[in-house]
Order: C-alpha cells, then sequence, then structure tokens
C-alpha cells in the first residue's frame, strides 16, 4: 500500500499480484478507487452465457491475464478456437462505452473467427468479409440493451480510431483496430 493525501492505495505491484492470483475477473471499482489510471471493460456472451468484468490496463501497462480472459470470452463459440486479441480494439471498445456513459456490459455479437467460420459465414451471408478483421483477432460486433446503434456507432466514430460499421437491422455495431473508416446506416 502507498499512502497519497492522506489515503491509503494499493501499489501497482501489489494490484499486478493480486492478478497473478486470479482476482483479474472480481475486481470492482471501489478496489480500484485511487489506485491510478486503469481501464475496466465488460461483457456478456449470450451465446455461451458467460460475463466478463475485469480491469485489462493499470497505468501504462495490459494486464496479461486479463487479455487471455478477454480472448477467451471472445472465442469462435462454434469451434471454441482461440487467438489473442489485439488490445487496441479493446481499448475503442473501452473509449466508447466510456463514451456512452452506461454502466451495463455490452453483449458480444461475434468476437474472434477461426478461418473455417468465416468462411462458412461468407457462404451464407455477402455481408462477411473474406479478410474480416474478426480472424485476425482485431473486431468485435457488440450491442448494448439502452443504446441504439446509432449511439454506440456515434460514439466509436468519434474516437477517431479503428472501423466503425452500423448493422442497423441486425442491431450491432462492428468496431475493429484497423483503419479509420465507416460504413452502414
Amino acid at each position: 500500500m502507498s499512502v497519497r493525501d492522506g489515503i491509503e492505495r494499493p501499489t501497482r505491484r501489489a494490484l499486478f499480484g493480486m492478478f497473478a492470483g486470479g482476482a483479474a475477473s472480481l475486481f470492482a471499482p471501489a478496489v480500484l478507487a485511487g489506485a491510478g489510471d486503469y481501464r475496466r471493460i465488460a461483457f456478456v456472451n449470450n451465446r455461451t452465457h458467460e460475463r466478463l468484468d475485469v480491469v485489462y490496463w493499470i497505468e501504462g501497462t495490459y494486464v496479461p491475464e486479463a487479455l487471455d480472459e478477454i480472448s477467451l470470452i471472445l472465442r469462435d463459440w462454434r469451434t471454441e478456437a482461440r487467438k489473442s486479441y489485439d488490445p487496441r480494439v479493446i481499448d475503442v471498445i473501452c473509449d466508447t462505452h466510456r463514451r456512452l456513459d452506461c454502466d451495463e456490459p455490452f453483449e458480444i455479437v461475434s468476437g474472434y473467427r477461426s478461418p473455417e467460420t468465416n468462411a462458412m459465414l461468407r457462404r451464407r451471408s455477402r455481408g462477411v468479409a473474406r479478410n474480416s478483421y474478426h480472424v485476425k483477432a482485431m473486431a468485435v460486433d457488440l450491442t448494448l440493451k439502452t443504446r441504439s446503434v446509432r449511439q454506440i456507432a456515434g460514439a466509436a466514430e468519434s474516437l477517431g480510431a479503428g472501423g466503425v460499421g452500423r448493422y442497423s437491422r441486425s442491431e450491432f455495431v462492428h468496431m475493429d483496430s484497423g483503419p479509420v473508416r465507416t460504413w452502414g446506416r
């Protein structure tokens, strides 16, 4: 613990120790209050019924165990294949959530896709890219119950980072860590 402004706070090393002990998904904002700069993300995967609420970045450093948990919940649920996610897309999602000023977790529509899954989806729909950022673990399709596609995409676009696709009929937003671009309505 360290003391700053008369308040006892956990040190960065202590926080990393807690993550190494498997407590990453148990963190609540109260535990980290005043602990310095951190980024937190929350997901629910309706296909697998898994939930994740994790601090994945502390004072300029990504937490490897937390990134592993994120990659696990974003795995290809059809094949159970997983790939380490690009932290930049997680940052885009986190910043989008912050701009939306809501407490609910993002619902995952699609995370990582194995090449086999992507090929199968391409056969079913012309809207699936051959070189999808989903296959590179650089894209996530998301939704929120309390926000519209327009609101979510608007918040993501305001960041000026990565690709943002609006899929209004399917009610989700695509976010990726590729070049800045937008599509859909």
